[in-house]
């Protein structure tokens, strides 16, 4: 089985005295030594110090976002070599918030994830339906259309991650049922294989959306959930070890 990937997205959050919670998860995942993958994603302005703090620990650094070219006029962007060169292996593209906000299509993230593998960072694709999508019974339609639209056939050469974040879900406490996870899950590993043949198989699809410590054992041990994009229960250590330890 594909090993499972718990990232932890602090949005537009944190400060350099933040950076403490960052040291004492890498202290608390040296320790309990766990079974996944762990990756921070900071705001662009920790990315450096961070990767100070985690050198030499098992946990991972990625980027927010990144631009679709190596370089050029684009005042306020960052590239994928950029991350790279700041310390970062992992990326996260298309997260439904900068979807919303700033109008990014399927061809966009695409763009981004293709641009991501080619500096060798790992992508980790975001899909979701909207509150009105999932009570139009589109959800599964909608879904699996953006795995189509963002995962291009050449990320088969590498690794890639998709995480599955139900718009509606995100940031509100609310979750979908087991049930609804566990057949948005199986709809998506056959839109990769469908995509990306082995390596589709392969990618582990992360579930996101009010992900905490309360619901994390249930929502890992869903089928096909290969592990977790979480948010706000991300920012303390604890909150984020807790989640970790039942992956």
């Amino acid at each position: 089985m594909t090993t499972p990937l718990i990232a932890g997205n602090w949005k537009m959050n944190g400060l350099a005295a933040d950076l403490g919670q960052a040291r004492a998860l890498a202290a608390g995942i040296g320790a309990a030594s766990p079974s996944a993958r762990v990756v921070l994603c900071p705001p662009a302005t920790l990315l450096a110090r961070m990767a100070d703090v985690l050198s030499g620990t098992l946990v991972l650094l990625g980027g927010q976002d990144c631009h679709d070219q190596p370089s050029g006029a684009f005042t306020g962007d960052i590239s994928a070599e950029m991350l790279v060169d700041a310390g970062a292996s992992m990326v996260i593209v298309g997260h439904s918030e900068r979807r919303a906000a700033y109008g990014e299509t399927d061809a966009k993230v695409a763009a981004k994830a293709l641009a991501a593998r080619r500096a060798g960072l790992e992508p980790i694709i975001c899909v979701g339906e909207s509150r009105a999508e999932r009570d139009a019974g589109r959800a599964i339609e909608v879904i699996c259309g953006q795995v189509a639209g963002c995962v291009a056939s050449a990320l088969a050469a590498g690794p890639f991650a998709i995480a599955y974040e139900p718009i509606w879900a995100i940031g509100a406490g609310l979750t979908p049922t087991p049930a609804e996870i566990a057949e948005a899950h199986a709809a998506l590993r056959c839109a990769l294989i469908d995509c990306a043949g082995e390596q589709g198989a392969a990618a582990p699809i992360l579930y996101g959306g009010s992900v905490k410590s309360e619901n994390a054992a249930e929502i890992l041990a869903i089928a096909e959930v290969g592990g977790a994009l979480v948010g706000g229960a991300s920012l303390k250590a604890a909150d984020f070890l807790a989640i970790v330890s039942v992956a």
